[in-house]
């Protein structure tokens, strides 16, 4: 504790500054997301349908594209998933399709060609966007009951991510992970990151008794490594529409989909992973 006070002492006013502002603004989106999870499942649903739309609009602004399509059909397939007359294959289906289509789009990140025709098309939203914040949706009712331990887990590992990559990379980082796409992205800060998010993990075993440590340490490692993919795949996007921030709602941090864009990636390989665990146990 005292060398990190130490680190932060000799930073510049400015950078003392950008962390009060992130972490006051990370404050308050974590305890209105944590309010809505252990309100009620219905909160939680309507935060993250919210959540999605808003996503949605800075998106399409950031590939220019102006359209009321992908409102209509995210907010009809929302609706479709969380229904008790959706077909018991459905929800499974959504999980693998965002899977495949992300592993598509971490392909695109080394492909400079295939990305710049993605870019125009309504694909990237149907089944990046949408998908991934369906499965955000659907990680809670993995077994059928809604689970707010689970979910807030979820979303504590990303933010333990992001708090300890951001932290050890600014401190320690000297090797760039792929400055093409994300100039401040250390090796150092992703391996802070994933060291972060396993002692959390662990740590989330003890509480969260219901998902074994093992499930936990799974989660914790997948969601550091696709949690950083996903924000570089962001990055890819902002940096060809040369802009720093998908929007401004939130100080410190840019728009949602600027916060969201670990767990948007991460949530079909999470919401897969609970899918198999719970069927082959």
């Amino acid at each position: 504790m005292k060398l990190l006070t130490g680190l932060l002492n000799n930073q510049p006013k400015h950078y003392m500054k950008e962390l009060l502002v992130r972490t006051i603004s990370g404050l308050i989106y974590m305890t209105l997301v944590l309010f809505a999870m252990y309100s009620s499942s219905q909160y939680y649903l309507i935060l993250t349908g919210v959540l999605g739309l808003l996503t949605l609009f800075e998106f399409q602004r950031l590939i220019q594209i102006k359209s009321i399509v992908p409102y209509l059909l995210f907010c009809i397939f929302f609706y479709l998933v969380h229904t008790p007359q959706a077909p018991f294959w459905a929800t499974p289906l959504i999980g693998l399709l965002g899977v495949f289509m992300n592993l598509y789009l971490i392909l695109s990140l080394f492909d400079y060609a295939s990305h710049q025709r993605l870019e125009r098309k309504y694909i990237p939203m149907v089944f990046y966007i949408m998908i991934g914040i369906l499965c955000m949706g659907l990680i809670p009712f993995h077994n059928g009951i809604f689970d707010a331990h689970l979910i807030a887990g979820v979303f504590v590992l990303i933010w333990v991510n992001d708090s300890m990559a951001y932290l050890v990379g600014v401190n320690f980082g000297r090797r760039k992970l792929l400055e093409r796409v994300s100039p401040k992205k250390t090796i150092e800060g992703t391996l802070g990151g994933l060291v972060g998010s396993l002692i959390c993990g662990a740590i989330l075993a003890q509480y969260i008794l219901h998902q074994s440590l093992v499930l936990w340490l799974i989660l914790a490692g997948v969601i550091a490594c696709f949690g950083t993919i996903g924000d570089l795949i962001q990055s890819k996007f902002k940096r060809k529409a040369q802009v720093k921030d998908s929007g401004r709602l939130l100080p410190g941090h840019g728009g949602i989909y600027d916060r969201l864009d670990s767990i948007i990636f991460v949530s079909p390989f999470v919401y897969t992973i609970l899918q198999i665990t719970y069927y082959v146990s």
